[in-house]
Parts: C-alpha cells; sequence; structure tokens
C-alpha cells in the first residue's frame, strides 16, 4: 500500500505542475504575450519602387496601343471591303490603311523596346514574348507595298488585318501575374497608365473643337470656272474636274480627299495639303469636313 500512495502523489504532482503551467500561460497572453503556437503574422508589402511602377505603366500603355490599332484596323477593313472594288473611295482606303499600319505597328514596336528589366522574372518573360510577337508582324509588314490597293484593295488589307489581329498579349497577360505577385499588384495599381479607360499618350479621345461651317468656295460648284487653270469650289462627294487641260477626279471622304489624274493618284488629310500635277496644275484643300471640302486650283 506503501508503494501505491508514492504513485498517487507522483501523478497528484504532475497534474499540479500542469496546471500551474497553464494559468501561467494564459497571464502571459492576457499581458500581451507571445502568439499561440501555429498563428502566423501577415507579410507587410514592400513598397513598388518607381521603377517598376514606371514599367508597369509603359506595358499598360503599350498593350493598350494594340488593342486600340486591332479595333481600328477591323473597322478600316470593313469599310473597305464593303466598297466597290472599283471604287476610287475604296482604293485610297486601301492605300491610306496599307501606308498607315505598318508605321503604326512599329512605333508599338519602339515603346516595348525601350522597356528595360522589370526585376520580375515572370513579368520579363511577358515582355520577352510580347516583343517576338510584335516584332515578327513588324518585319512582316515591311515587304508591304500600299501600291497593291489599287489593283486588290479588300484582299490587301484583309491580308495586313490578318497580321494585326494576331497582336494578342502573351498569356499569363500583365493583370494575371499582378494577381499572383503583391510587387507586381501595387505597382499595376499606382500606374496610370493602367486606369481603366485610360488611353495612351496622344490617343486619349475628346470632343472636337467646334470648327464651324465650311467657308464659302468663290466659284460655289461652278467646276466649269476651272477651264482657265485658276478656281475655288466646292466638292461635297465626287466631281469631274478639267483645269488647265488636265482632267482630274475628286473624291471628299470624312478623312480625306483623294485626287486622280490618269495614272497618278494621291491622298490628302485635313486643311492645307496640295496635290500637284506636274507642270499643269496644283490643287489645294483650303477647307475640309465631314460636309465637304473647298478646293483652289491654280497654275503651278
Amino acid at each position: 500500500m506503501g508503494g501505491s500512495r508514492g504513485v498517487v502523489v507522483v501523478v497528484a504532482g504532475v497534474v499540479l505542475a500542469v496546471g500551474g503551467c497553464g494559468g501561467a500561460a494564459d497571464e502571459a497572453n492576457k499581458a500581451g504575450g507571445p502568439a499561440e503556437k501555429g498563428t502566423v503574422s501577415p507579410t507587410p508589402v514592400r513598397s513598388p519602387s518607381g521603377e517598376l511602377v514606371k514599367w508597369v505603366g509603359g506595358l499598360c500603355e503599350s498593350t493598350v496601343a494594340l488593342k486600340n490599332l486591332k479595333a481600328e484596323s477591323a473597322a478600316d477593313v470593313k469599310e473597305i471591303r464593303g466598297a466597290d472594288e472599283r471604287d476610287l473611295v475604296a482604293r485610297a482606303g486601301a492605300i491610306g490603311y496599307l501606308s498607315t499600319t505598318p508605321s503604326a505597328v512599329d512605333s508599338v514596336q519602339s515603346s516595348l523596346e525601350e522597356l528595360g528589366s522589370s526585376g520580375v522574372p515572370a513579368a520579363d518573360r511577358l515582355l520577352d514574348a510580347l516583343r517576338k510577337k510584335v516584332t515578327g508582324v513588324a518585319t512582316e509588314l515591311e515587304g508591304v507595298s500600299p501600291a497593291v490597293g489599287v489593283d486588290d484593295a479588300a484582299g490587301s488589307a484583309a491580308d495586313v488585318d490578318e497580321l494585326v489581329q494576331s497582336l494578342t498579349p502573351p498569356k499569363p497577360d500583365l493583370p494575371a501575374l499582378a494577381e499572383k505577385d503583391p510587387r507586381l499588384a501595387a505597382a499595376y495599381e499606382r500606374a496610370e497608365q493602367c486606369a481603366p479607360g485610360r488611353q495612351p499618350a496622344g490617343q486619349e479621345t475628346s470632343s472636337p473643337a467646334p470648327t464651324g461651317p465650311l467657308p464659302k468656295a468663290a466659284d460655289g460648284k461652278n467646276y466649269r470656272a476651272c477651264a482657265d487653270g485658276a478656281c475655288e469650289v466646292l466638292v461635297t462627294s465626287t466631281a469631274d474636274i478639267t483645269a488647265n487641260g488636265k482632267r482630274v477626279h475628286v473624291s471628299v471622304a470624312d478623312d480625306y480627299v483623294t485626287f486622280q489624274s490618269g495614272g497618278t493618284l494621291m491622298q490628302l488629310g485635313g486643311a492645307g495639303g496640295e496635290a500637284g500635277f506636274g507642270n499643269a496644275l496644283k490643287a489645294t484643300v483650303v477647307a475640309h469636313d465631314k460636309d465637304g471640302a473647298v478646293l483652289k486650283f491654280a497654275l503651278p
């Protein structure tokens, strides 16, 4: 029996010791002591550097520029396809499209080349993949001649648009990467170029200032007044004008005025442009808007 009492004392002592430790731990917790085992304190997110914010903003700007380019290209080609292949406006539109689209792709390529390393491996891989894609399209467009738009307006424009539409950002894109990387997420949040609806510099949409009505043309629509090579006339759609023995077909669209004489085709946008027809004649766009164009013909 004596041995039995010894065991009881030992067990009781252990129980008392455990109870005492629990009480001390409770007091420590109440006093702001160490957290319970297994609790993880949140790791503070380091603020992104100014260089990373600038890098992310630059990539956002280039991405939006590509998105706008694709939308504009699709709209232009739809308009070209919808016109009569034999129509001068369709051919002029195709020539304009084939002339400006390669330079627009080159502009995006240049902006991507200006971006250095972000310091985030996944983001740098995204930039490298996008650069390769844009550079590949830009290289293919180098061999495109605007002149092919004269013989095959719709077909040539469609071929170029197919290349443009291939310019989609590789996956995962920047927003997807930002969801996984706190530093990228913070930089994405701070970069103004990444804000929804933000347009690349120089492409912000704004309401155009009112230009007022077209100025009155001295000769109105009396195209016969141009016979001696000197006149100022209004063209609202198309007109065949013979001036100083030179026959010129004029077509006015919202964005440009097209002149065709023989095998020569010229396209001018806005006021102030001048078309020359050798030593026989020159034509100046005095004013141009959605309602038509005032043109001044004169001897060179």
